[in-house]
């Protein structure tokens, strides 16, 4: 008889443990299937939230000419800030700018230009003594390497003059879209846009002419900014973005078109 007592006493306490161990499992179990029907947030898994791009009102035609007309009113005949002698230095002035500051393109070539202002010069001097002017230009060697090949194909191919076509000066090594819009608009005259990092900026977050590629930018200005205006505006653009509709912190209070501007976080003060 005690034999048989005890024996439903141990089978007892060994249901009383297996409900104390399983019983956290279960509520554990509960928690986990109510937590995605709650909706508290699975920091794992959470995906941010991308804020909606806010399409601004297109600038009018009036707008659009009464910008340019206030750039030209406060600087009548804007010039370019790469140093240069003539439309072959100029090229090269354009070439050597690429991932590269004006000042430090200008700094390099006062003391090229004036013993290799053609082709032939420039090439007499060689490639090594070419790097040895320019090595304070981020990617010297490439770009000592193109000057002497686009000047060889200058001499080639036009009689070492440098052509007057988009096309044939994009044929040229180290020179593409931008470098012969600059090259045909300064040397030349043309009315083409040449958008480098600032006039991209500044037509974008202006909202003078949005665009998601370079290539938006140039055809899009060149579609809306009037004829009259086109030998300088990129000049105007340059400048701005340059000195005034800075990237980080643009300087809104100068800014001589702050009212036309469509940038949401433009200050008036």
């Amino acid at each position: 008889m005690p034999k048989i007592t005890r024996q439903p006493a141990a089978r007892a306490k060994t249901s009383v443990a297996t409900k104390a161990v399983k019983a956290p499992k279960k509520a554990a179990i509960v928690k986990r299937a109510v937590t995605p029907k709650t909706g508290t947030p699975k920091t794992a898994k959470s995906k941010p939230i991308k804020s909606k791009s806010v399409k601004s009102r297109p600038w009018t035609a009036v707008e659009v000419r009464e910008a340019f007309s206030r750039f030209r009113a406060a600087n009548p005949e804007p010039k370019g800030e790469l140093e240069h002698l003539n439309p072959y230095t100029l090229l090269v002035a354009v070439v050597l700018s690429a991932q590269a500051t004006d000042a430090g393109v200008n700094k390099a070539t006062r003391a090229l230009f004036p013993i290799a202002d053609t082709p032939q010069k420039m090439i007499d001097l060689g490639e090594e003594t070419v790097r040895e002017y320019i090595k304070t230009i981020g990617l010297y060697r490439t770009k000592a390497k193109n000057v002497i090949a686009l000047s060889e194909k200058l001499i080639r191919d036009f009689g070492g003059v440098v052509p007057r076509t988009r096309a044939e000066i994009e044929s040229l090594p180290g020179a593409g879209r931008k470098t012969a819009n600059v090259v045909l608009n300064m040397a030349f005259g043309e009315h083409t846009m040449a958008v480098d990092t600032h006039v991209f900026r500044v037509g974008n977050r202006t909202g003078l002419a949005p665009g998601k590629t370079v290539l938006d930018v140039e055809l899009e200005l060149e579609r809306v900014i009037p004829s009259e205006f086109m030998l300088h505006a990129h000049h105007w653009l340059i400048l701005h973005g340059r000195y005034t509709c800075l990237a980080r912190k643009p300087r809104c209070e100068l800014c001589l078109i702050n009212d036309l501007c469509r940038w949401p976080e433009k200050t008036l003060a």
